[in-house]
């Protein structure tokens, strides 16, 4: 990595019809690895979210928000963090609900069947719609990020078996005296993280000099934030970000963000082009889940450098 950080996050525009081999490509590909190992993040324009799924994908989130907390506390799963989460004392402006396999109709469907025993077309639809548009995107992501590490060749199985979590996520305007912290700081122990929010503001990151950042988001836009196992895959070399949410004291609107993580079926290893005498292996391989399941063990919450601690040669 090079010595000079990029004051502001990279922004890669997809807009552009970006042919491989490109020059444009290949300059998209720079910036995507270098976004993602000096911020953790970068900005994708992309244009493929309608203004009627734009629209429907918010009021989805109205619509799933205002069902009774009786019925949202069934969104179980046995792992850790893709369930319904809300509730919580020290974070009292934040609710999320979690559709896994949120690109097949089955994940879906077996999530409308609790939420709507009655059924919910819409909401079905414009969930599927947007996980399969937003997964993608992160498929472009991976190809140009491996390619631009010569590891190309990786790219097509580590596609075939990523799994995507579609969260929709909640923060609603804090009242008065109350905190306006409405997320603390963490790293996602996804592959990679895709957010999408509505007008309000408020995610910060944490850049590798320390140094937390606002993240806006420019219109047509989504943030695109490496988690915690690509970090490993890449031996180090991608940073998996602290990041957080706060709101404006006195706001009056919800923050709504729509994200679709990434999760690999297959196991978690640094590929052969990332080792050498220079840079020794610094990761075991694992599974995907387990890094999950590690993380909500009391040692894996204290745990001040998780990866370290849970898959570190």
């Amino acid at each position: 990595m090079g010595s000079i950080t990029p004051p502001e996050l990279l922004v890669v525009d997809f807009t552009k019809g970006l042919k491989p081999g490109s020059p444009a490509w290949s300059s998209a590909c720079n910036d995507i690895r270098r976004g993602l190992e000096y911020h953790g993040c970068f900005i994708a324009i992309y244009d493929k979210i309608s203004p009627e799924l734009d629209k429907s994908i918010f009021k989805a989130a109205d619509e799933l928000f205002d069902l009774p907390l009786e019925l949202k506390i069934k969104n179980v799963n046995e792992k850790p963090y893709h369930g319904y989460v809300g509730q919580i004392s020290f974070v009292p402006l934040h609710e999320g609900l979690g559709i896994d396999y949120s690109t097949t109709e089955e994940g879906v469907d077996s999530f409308i069947n609790i939420m709507w025993p009655q059924g919910n077309k819409s909401f079905r639809e414009t969930s599927f719609a947007f996980a399969k548009t937003v997964a993608k995107l992160d498929e472009m992501v991976i190809r140009m990020l491996f390619e631009s590490y010569g590891a190309e060749k990786h790219s097509e199985s580590h596609i075939d078996s990523s799994t995507y979590l579609l969260r929709y996520l909640k923060y609603r305007a804090p009242e008065m005296n109350e905190t306006s912290m409405a997320f603390p700081s963490h790293t996602d122990k996804s592959f990679l993280t895709i957010l999408y929010q509505n007008h309000v503001s408020g995610l910060e990151i944490k850049t590798r000099d320390g140094v937390w950042m606002n993240v806006n988001f420019p219109p047509k836009s989504f943030v695109v934030m490496a988690g915690d196992a690509c970090q490993a895959w890449s031996n180090n070399r991608v940073l998996s970000p602290n990041h957080k949410v706060t709101l404006i004291e006195g706001g009056k609107e919800t923050r709504y963000t729509i994200a679709l993580f990434s999760f690999l079926s297959k196991m978690v290893e640094v590929p052969e082009e990332f080792v050498d005498d220079e840079n020794p292996l610094q990761f075991k391989p694992f599974v995907h889940v387990d890094l999950l399941n590690f993380y909500a063990t009391e040692e894996g919450r204290k745990s001040q450098n998780i990866l370290k601690d849970f898959c570190g040669v």
